[in-house]
Formats: structure tokens, sequence, C-alpha cells
């Protein structure tokens, strides 16, 4: 099934990222504010994983026949409407999609403080995600 693959390879990418990003989860703000390399791949490994998630849930969307979304926030949150995951969950999980645009168009001025928030405290969102994406494709294989 291309599309099964098509997903296990962004969720894969997503998983990636998300490695890296828990193994520097012991760092500090004077570690982001003086290490400009840690920063950079941090900000990058964030980037990937929340477009890994975007590209999944675009996939799934078109997938199930619904109608496409106009933002990325509304990805997430078409997620939830067609219960692919909670609503409650989707909500939450639109936040990434404005730090993903922070991360891409205002990356001169990403705050540490906030990257350090979201390495801390968010990176379980994703985790999540990409549990409910799984079962998402075990329900799926199966319908068939």
């Amino acid at each position: 099934m291309f599309f099964k693959e098509r997903i296990t390879e962004k969720l894969r990418y997503l998983e990636i990222s998300l490695s890296y990003l828990r193994s520097r989860r012991d760092i500090t703000l004077k570690d982001l504010q003086e290490n400009y390399e840690l920063r950079s791949a941090i900000e990058r490994n964030f980037q990937i994983a929340i477009e890994a998630a975007i590209d999944i849930g675009e996939m799934i969307i078109s997938q199930e026949g619904s109608e496409m979304p106009e933002t990325y926030r509304e990805v997430f949150l078409r997620l939830g409407e067609v219960g692919v995951i909670p609503g409650d969950f989707s909500n939450r999980l639109a936040q990434m999609a404005g730090f993903r645009n922070i991360l891409v168009h205002q990356y001169s001025e990403v705050d540490p403080t906030k990257l350090l928030e979201f390495l801390k405290t968010r990176l379980e969102d994703l985790e999540l995600f990409s549990d409910y994406i799984r079962e998402y494709l075990r329900s799926k294989a199966a319908e068939a």
C-alpha cells in the first residue's frame, strides 16, 4: 500500500528528529544562548518533526476525502474533526504549526526560552501524535 509506505516514511523522519531532541532535553537556557550549533540543530529537528507531522496529516486528510485545510494549523484541527486524533489534542497540537512558522520564517528571532520550553514540555505531543497515526494505520489495515 503506497499510502501506508509514505506515512511510515514520514513517521521515521519524525521519530529520528524526536530521538535527537530527547537526547538534548537536559540542556540549559545558557547552552542555547551560547552554543549556536546546538541551538540550530534543535531548531532544525523541531522543524523536521513538525513538518513531517503536517505532511502526514495532509496525506490522511486527502485519503479520507475530507476538505483540505488552508493552513498548517488547520491540518491538526481537521485530523481531530475526522477522528484520527482526539479533538482536544488537535487544539494543542495546532500550536506546533505556529511554532514551525516561527522556526522557518523568523529564525533570527526565535526566543531561546520558548525553544527550551518546547524541548522540555512539548515533545510528548509529537510522540503521542506518532502513536495516534500508527493506530490509524493499524485500523485501516484491519478494514482492508
